[in-house]
């Protein structure tokens, strides 16, 4: 793995709280070296460098003679802390103020400011964390929900990284006996059982197989669920977006077309994170800006994992609703219809449209909406994932696995078509190397830089 461009010695600080938040207090991070040393040439109280690791002491940052704050500050002696260096943490008032005058003193005794990510990267280059681990702090960083939250907490304590663990070493071994053949290639022996190891490829490719499965499930926990709200202008799409979300997130207006653009907003429903999308109407128009707000609903409707369609039964008889519904089962993609407005109709004119198992509801109202969520909720169905499960929730990963499972396929064509132990050693290492490349095994700098420079500062 080459780094050279990546490791420093440099001592880095930067604001570890998000900057701008509200709040009473806020933290500065200093990593490296002389960090301790650094941060105890501008606290007043007790002598830094002197203290244990884990322990926290109150004093005063000083320029000079100048009391910037009162504070609190976290030592972290190497090799017992985050980023595996001497580490500091100042507790400050949340002052924009006071936050820039102690990063600005901390730089002029030596420090520097960290790059995105760079805490982090540490971690992973000083064998703290590993690379699916550091992507995995990242998704809690921005997990919004109750099974995102559990699916990154599982990744960075190591599920994850402990499964593809066992299956690289349980790959080493026969790859060992593979290349030991190749030094005893005149002698035309082998060493590695090649039923045995048929059988161990095939447990490696389904394991791998179930993990790319979890990917959909993953990435819908991860990034929430994109549900697209479509019909035709004027049925109540808007109406509906602003009851889902509980407040006036889209213009509502009797006129057709209001809605000339997508609206984007979302609520978390029983722990998952729904992305709606409220669209333009579908219909045909000679408004060249609606042609286009309808032309973005389509694209939009092509790209969700569910589509709510609403009808309004006081525009469309049930021929035209059915003939609408035609349309969108040629996405397959999974969709609920809606009855809007369903307090408009009849009693008795509802069999007509029964027909079509819909939900009935009436966004104007408020009428149906706690049972539109159950059935969002039951359409996913998430209610059967155990967030215990090892599960993939980054594309990188799954690429990754996916070149894996090519080159053990591969080997197995292989060991059925014998080849040559050369052919069968480079494939095995193949498979190997990607496996490497999700764990960090395997990496560049592009790579790394990539990944750690959509951090955050601080972290």
């Amino acid at each position: 793995m080459s780094t050279n461009g990546l490791i420093s010695q440099d001592t880095i600080v930067a604001l570890a709280t998000s900057p701008g938040a509200q709040g009473a207090i806020a933290v500065i991070r200093v990593s490296g070296n002389e960090a301790i040393n650094i941060v105890n040439g501008v606290f007043k109280g007790k002598d830094l460098t002197a203290q244990d690791s884990h322990t926290i002491h109150f004093g005063t940052i000083r320029e000079g003679e100048e009391i910037l704050d009162e504070v609190l500050v976290s030592l972290f002696v190497a090799p017992n802390s985050y980023t595996k260096e001497n580490s500091v943490e100042i507790s400050t008032h949340n002052s924009k103020y006071i936050i820039e005058r102690i990063i600005g003193l901390l730089i002029k005794k030596g420090a520097r400011a960290a790059r995105a990510g760079e805490f982090t990267l540490r971690a992973f280059l000083n064998g703290g964390l590993d690379l699916s681990q550091a992507e995995a702090v990242a998704d809690l960083i921005a997990s919004n929900s109750a099974a995102s939250h559990q699916v990154a907490m599982q990744q960075m304590r190591g599920g994850f990284s402990n499964q593809l663990k066992q299956l690289r070493e349980d790959l080493v071994h026969f790859a060992s006996l593979i290349e030991l053949e190749l030094d005893f290639a005149e002698e035309d022996v082998e060493f590695a059982n090649r039923d045995q190891l048929k059988s161990l490829i095939q447990q490696i490719y389904t394991v791998i197989g179930k993990l790319i499965q979890s990917f959909e499930q993953g990435n819908v926990l991860k990034n929430g669920v994109p549900v697209v709200i479509a019909g035709k202008p004027n049925v109540g799409k808007s109406t509906l977006l602003n009851a889902l979300l509980n407040e006036e997130r889209a213009i509502v207006s009797d006129i057709a077309g209001t809605t000339r653009d997508t609206i984007e907003d979302e609520i978390n429903i029983h722990g998952v994170t729904f992305r709606f999308i409220d669209t333009a109407g579908l219909r045909d128009t000679e408004d060249i800006i609606e042609a286009k707000g309808v032309e973005r609903t389509r694209e939009k409707m092509k790209q969700a994992r569910l589509i709510i369609y609403l009808f309004d039964p006081t525009q469309d008889k049930i021929a035209v609703v059915q003939e609408q519904i035609n349309e969108v089962k040629d996405l397959n993609i999974p969709f609920v219809t809606i009855i809007n407005k369903s307090d408009l109709l009849a009693e008795g004119d509802r069999a007509e449209y029964n027909v079509l198992n819909p939900l009935y509801i009436s966004a104007k109202k408020q009428i149906g909406i706690d049972e539109l969520k159950d059935e969002l909720l039951n359409q996913v169905n998430l209610s059967n994932i155990n967030t215990d499960d090892v599960m993939v929730t980054n594309i990188r990963h799954v690429e990754a696995l996916q070149l894996t499972q090519a080159a053990l396929e591969r080997v197995l064509y292989g060991i059925d078509n014998p080849v040559t132990s050369d052919f069968l050693a480079m494939d095995i290492r193949q498979s190997l190397h990607h496996l490497g490349e999700i764990t960090g095994t395997v990496t560049t700098d592009d790579l790394l830089e990539n990944i750690f420079s959509k951090f955050c500062i601080g972290k």
